[in-house]
């Protein structure tokens, strides 16, 4: 065969031995990886991208009539159901003889698994064919990473039994996991929209096998009960008032005595508020905001680059705010009934990060344009309440403000 005319042709080419596989499930796997081409090069709407590929493949391939050919239209079909075109495509008179089993598979169980900080969830459900030539019981495994906001990989494969002993084991030898029975309203939920924000990322995960399974999953994801809508609202942002209390409920806390917080005073008091402040500024910047969700990698994205980004720290601030952050994530492990392990490896990750804390904070290497700017404005000694002195400053240093944003 020469080089293939049109990308459809090249995909009957890749497609050439489907009528020849095993069962449906092996056929539905390879149109998923055959679809993960066109997710990967999609810019953004990697979904709508490849339900419109699918339309326009089985419009272009209607007139061809090879067990290859009308195979894979199948099996494109049954992946990608709401495709244009779709709902009228019929086996061929040479389809295997599992063709008829495509898509057609019941729900065998369902769980879920993850890290008792919160910083990721894994769902896993468990599938079988209506009859047993359509292939073996399969598992789809969906990670949602909660400080990330996706979903951040997924897989499909077997055996089933294999996949769920494999993460009954893992999560039995580590007392920072866990692992239960999971509603499947609340998978198909979850996971579809953490999955959508995947989609829409101008530049996918690196490594799994996102791309390759992501038609299969969504296939799958449709089969499950829908959740209810009210589950998903809108974050609403602490009060005034509500951050004011919890803040005065810390300070009254054990956490905060222990680490020398409850008797500051005098002029050190409006940093340790300052500092306060911007935990739960921090917090709120996550999908799925929680005041409370602090674990190493969380303690680790706020000291060690958000608060660089973000916020101008005088040498006070900077001398507080491990110490803040300590006693904070020490609360909010204590209030959301983690064990003593979890809490201390989260503290002992924390006390580890000082020495880079304060390098980036002397170096300033993490800042933003912006806060570099206002860092400067300080460093000079300018008010920023002062208009007149602020214009002064921003017309003396227009040059050089110029070439940070270029």
């Amino acid at each position: 065969m020469g080089t293939p005319e049109t990308p459809y042709d090249a995909v009957l080419h890749a497609a050439r031995d489907v009528a020849k596989l095993d069962n449906a499930l092996d056929a539905e796997m390879l149109g998923a990886a055959l679809l993960g081409s066109v997710y990967a090069v999609a810019e953004t709407g990697r979904e709508v991208a490849v339900r419109q590929f699918v339309a326009n493949f089985l419009a272009a391939t209607a007139r061809r009539r090879t067990a290859s050919a009308t195979t894979i239209r199948s099996v494109f079909a049954a992946l990608v159901p709401d495709a244009v075109g779709a709902d009228r495509v019929r086996p061929g008179a040479t389809a295997p003889a599992w063709s008829g089993q495509l898509g057609r598979v019941r729900l065998t169980g369902c769980w879920a698994y993850g890290d008792v900080y919160g910083d990721q969830t894994s769902y896993l459900a468990t599938f079988a064919y209506d009859d047993v030539a359509g292939g073996p019981e399969h598992a789809l495994v969906a990670l949602v990473d909660h400080n990330i906001g996706i979903t951040k990989d997924v897989f499909v494969g077997g055996p089933a039994a294999r996949v769920i002993d494999q993460v009954r084991q893992m999560c039995s030898e580590d007392d920072l996991t866990w692992f239960r029975e999971e509603e499947p309203a609340r998978m198909r939920t979850e996971v579809g929209r953490h999955l959508a924000v995947t989609d829409d990322l101008s530049e996918l995960p690196g490594e799994g096998s996102l791309a390759t399974d992501r038609a299969l999953v969504g296939a799958r994801l449709a089969l499950l009960p829908p959740g209810r809508t009210e589950a998903v609202r809108a974050y609403e942002p602490l009060t005034a008032a509500e951050r004011t209390d919890l803040v005065r409920r810390f300070l009254a806390a054990p956490e905060a005595a222990r680490f020398g917080l409850d008797t500051i005073d005098g002029a050190e008091l409006a940093s340790l508020h300052f500092c306060i402040s911007l935990l739960l500024d921090h917090a709120a910047t996550f999908t799925d905001p929680d005041p409370m969700r602090w674990s190493p990698t969380v303690s680790g994205l706020f000291l060690l680059d958000w608060v660089h980004r973000r916020a101008v720290l005088d040498m006070d601030d900077a001398a507080l705010l491990p110490r803040v952050l300590r006693g904070w994530a020490a609360y909010a492990s204590r209030k959301r009934g983690l064990s003593e392990q979890a809490a201390a490896q989260t503290d002992a990750a924390i006390e580890e990060m000082v020495p880079e804390f304060a390098r980036l904070y002397t170096t300033g290497e993490r800042r933003s344009p912006a806060t570099a700017a206002v860092a400067q404005l300080m460093a000079d000694g300018v008010d920023p309440d002062d208009p007149a002195a602020l214009d002064a400053w921003i017309e003396a240093n227009r040059h050089r403000l110029a070439d940070d944003g270029a």
